[in-house]
């Protein structure tokens, strides 16, 4: 095996010449017995399927041919043929990108054939992976007689050392730098068939389910446990609080056998998670949205970091605007049709970037933060990192000038004017601006000091220390002098949730049914789950935020407890079973479809990864005085024999009802138990049990259904002869130990009784006119109250046919 730069003809030849004192010593031997946990990592190796999976190597701007299938196969109906090569690695090619290992070793078989009448007798072939870049190195070599099938039979190793990020197999002839001089020589047509690559596939990715319980039963800080998130940024609208999170989950890998992940590389994350409450307790994972990359809403943007969002209408129509950092350099906007998406890029370029009026000497040009004021005008604040080096190093601790202020248009997507300089004391990042009793206030982290803040410097008295959340109060919200500083709105989280949860932070402020609260990020969950190691993986937390009567802000105190429920869970609606007051050892993920709580437009989660012994729960229940009667699971069974357990108040309390998943594997399905014992206000735990070591099925709603009232009463109906006419008689009786009222409807007439006493009955006889009347019914409609509520319980009583006469 060699490598040689694509371009570099001395070290092409170099590399040929290595390949052959490779097969010639040995190191390229025949076919080594197949291993158990080995697999054929070509896919459609026989092109039975068409050029399914294969392409033309392009490598190269030169690079280029016509590939297609052929009959004339070594075996099966199909082969690919190769013709018009431009360059000498014009061949067929297949990406094993993600599917090799470094280290590994593997077997490559194939057949190969050429037929021109012009060309050699005898020609060299090799199988050669492309690694990126200009990285190739040959495999696997085979001399080929015109007109005849050679095979191809050897095994490569790939080093250790070598990155396997890009990995794409091709079939080629030995490289020359002017193949068109002779292309009957070098250029050849050729036909493949029969490829195959044999080795051990990559161990399946390390789970990212979280299997501690991080949010501990009763706390109500971390928001969720069952995934990370940073940079929260609260969001109201139509009595939800949406919370728009930097995905460190994205990165994380924990160790199978250690359980810890490595570091947190925010260079990877260009995903941002959404999750949503009605009370600040129960929260709905909405999953992420794919922003920056290649296949991201903006994938002109690579990363997506601290988004901050906020809605206006714009030509009539209301929008949601979703800002982020794409990396440090810049910021950008993406456009949503409600909270949730969905999502779209009215920009092609970045919103905020060196370009961008008044930010020149801003170092990060990220985390920008909008506000749009009572009037309408919409702004948005940016920047931080390190100070300017023209600025006395004093200045640069103290004054660091690094964050900005501008105008957005009307469009929402656009600047206008120029970034006003916000002269926060001893700022690093995260501006943000809320505006309560007419005055603004604008928040942000502060920095650590260091060589980019103008070395060993001291904070003035009274400026924040390192990884603070500092606070200024403005009349103007362009205007921001150092004058305006009004203390240390948080202090560093470290001091409240201890060892391996310091670092930076990352806050917002939202009002929500008259009270205001306060976000930011702690490293809990990730404590929760290593120890006090932890590797950057950041959780959301709330605290409410308090006032003194000046309007200076009462420090914040980072709890566990967080924030109280808002108001009771309402569970007579079907809701998304990733709806999470606490679990245990689950994950979410998209699937196919809209979500059945908010509609078309949302994306559509299920709870997964559910094993013997997990469990999700719900905090503050209301089921009201007269209970549940039934509970109802959208369900996709994985293995035969799981259940769900309803249980309340704790997730070994008594079971209220057993819902069996005895539904076809693989199929959704509704399964559904009744309740018993289920009334008034509790937590909810749904317990999963089932065959150990698998997973037991998927989850897509709930829904509970009230218990139905019912007035008690006795209901009997007669058919008899007066004056030659049939009557029917209906009586009701009044089994309740309160007053009832009753009305007795047939096709012969209605009567109502009021205040029917308990044991009384109601009776009336309907007088049909008839000498003759079929058999037929009769409706009793009783209305009263049980324990305060108002009741209607409609019974209907057969009667005979009668007849009078002879």
């Amino acid at each position: 095996m060699a490598q040689r730069m694509r371009r570099a003809t001395r070290g092409r030849v170099a590399a040929l010449a290595t390949v052959g004192l490779m097969l010639a010593a040995g190191f390229v031997t025949g076919a080594a017995p197949v291993q158990a946990a080995d697999a054929d990592l070509i896919v459609n190796g026989g092109f039975e399927d068409g050029l399914a999976s294969w392409f033309v190597n392009n490598g190269n701007a030169a690079d280029g041919a016509q590939l297609s299938a052929t009959s004339d196969a070594f075996s099966g109906a199909t082969a690919a043929l190769v013709t018009s090569r431009t360059t000498t690695g014009s061949g067929p090619m297949q990406d094993l990108s993600g599917k090799v290992q470094a280290g590994q070793a593997y077997t490559l078989t194939a057949r190969i054939k050429y037929e021109n009448p012009n060309g050699p007798a005898t020609k060299q072939f090799f199988a050669t992976m492309h690694y990126g870049g200009g990285t190739y190195t040959n495999l696997v070599s085979v001399t080929a007689t015109k007109g005849q099938w050679a095979q191809f039979n050897g095994t490569f190793t790939i080093p250790s050392g070598q990155v396997v990020s890009t990995a794409r197999l091709f079939f080629e002839t030995p490289w020359t730098a002017t193949p068109a001089t002779d292309p009957d020589l070098h250029l050849m047509d050729f036909t493949l068939d029969d490829v195959s690559v044999v080795g051990a596939a990559p161990p399946a990715p390390a789970s990212k389910t979280i299997e501690v319980v991080g949010k501990l039963p009763g706390e109500h800080n971390p928001l969720i446990g069952h995934k990370f998130g940073a940079d929260g940024f609260g969001f109201v609208h139509d009595g939800r609080v949406y919370m728009y999170l930097t995905n460190d989950t994205q990165g994380y890998a924990p160790n199978p056998a250690t359980g810890v992940s490595p570091g947190i590389n925010y260079g990877d994350i260009n995903q941002i998670t959404v999750i949503s409450s009605p009370d600040l307790v129960n929260w709905t994972d909405h999953g992420e949205i794919q922003v920056a990359g290649p296949n991201g809403v903006a994938p002109f943007t690579t990363n997506s970091w601290a988004p901050g969002i906020t809605k206006k209408v714009v030509n009539g129509q209301e929008k949601f605007f979703l800002y982020y950092a794409n990396g440090g350099g810049s910021s950008n906007v993406i456009t949503g049709a409600s909270p949730l998406g969905p999502w779209t890029s009215e920009r092609t370029s970045t919103l905020i970037n060196g370009s961008t009026p008044g930010a020149e000497d801003v170092a990060w040009k990220f985390d920008p933060a909008p506000f749009v004021d009572d009037d309408g005008q919409p702004y948005l604040y940016f920047g931080g990192g390190p100070a300017s080096t023209s600025m006395p190093p004093a200045e640069r601790f103290n004054n660091p000038k690094n964050i900005r202020a501008i105008e957005l248009d009307d469009s929402m997507v656009a600047t206008q004017g120029t970034a006003a300089v916000v002269d926060a004391p001893v700022a690093f990042e995260a501006g943000h601006v809320f505006k309560r009793e007419g005055r603004y206030y604008f928040s942000y982290s502060s920095h650590f000091g260091g060589n980019d803040f103008g070395g060993s410097q001291q904070p003035l008295p009274g400026y924040p220390g390192g990884g603070q959340i500092g606070y200024l109060i403005s009349d103007n919200p362009m205007s921001w002098p150092k004058e305006t500083y009004a203390g240390v709105l948080f202090p560093n989280q470290s001091q409240f949730f201890g060892a391996g949860t310091g670092g930076n932070n990352h806050q917002s402020v939202f009002e929500f049914e008259g009270k205001y609260y306060f976000t930011y990020h702690a490293p809990t969950l990730n404590k929760r789950i290593n120890g006090n190691t932890t590797q950057g993986y950041r959780s959301p937390h709330i605290q409410e935020l308090a006032f003194n009567p000046d309007g200076t802000i009462q420090q914040v105190v980072g709890t566990y407890a967080g924030v109280n429920q808002v108001r009771d869970f309402d569970p007579y609606r079907v809701f998304e079973a990733e709806t999470f007051g606490w679990s245990k050892g689950v994950a979410t993920t998209k699937v196919d479809g809209s979500s059945a709580q908010f509609g078309g437009a949302a994306p559509n989660l299920v709870v997964r990864d559910i094993d013997n012994g997990d469990w999700t729960a719900l905090s503050s229940v209301n089921f009201g005085a007269n209970g549940a009667q039934r509970v109802t699971a959208k369900v996709r069974a994985l293995a035969a024999g799981g259940q769900i357990q309803v249980r309340l108040d704790t997730a070994t309390g008594p079971v209220v009802g057993t819902v069996p998943v005895d539904t076809p594997v693989g199929q959704w399905a509704e399964v559904t138990a009744e309740l018993e014992g289920v009334s008034g206000v509790h937590d909810v735990y749904f317990t999963y049990t089932g065959p150990a070591g698998v997973d037991l099925f998927e989850l897509d709603t709930w829904s509970f259904r009230a218990a139905t009232l019912e007035l008690p009463v006795t209901v009997t109906a007669s058919a008899r002869c007066v004056g030659g006419k049939v009557y029917v008689a209906v009586q009701a009786r009044n089994d309740s130990d309160a007053p009832v009222g009753i009305t007795v409807q047939s096709p012969y007439g209605e009567r109502s009784f009021a205040a029917v006493a308990p044991g009384a009955n109601a009776y009336q006889s309907f007088n049909t006119r008839a000498v003759s009347v079929p058999a037929g019914s009769a409706t009793v409609r009783v209305t009263g109250a049980i324990g305060g509520q108002d009741v209607t319980t409609v019974r209907t009583v057969q009667h005979p046919a009668g007849t009078c006469g002879g």
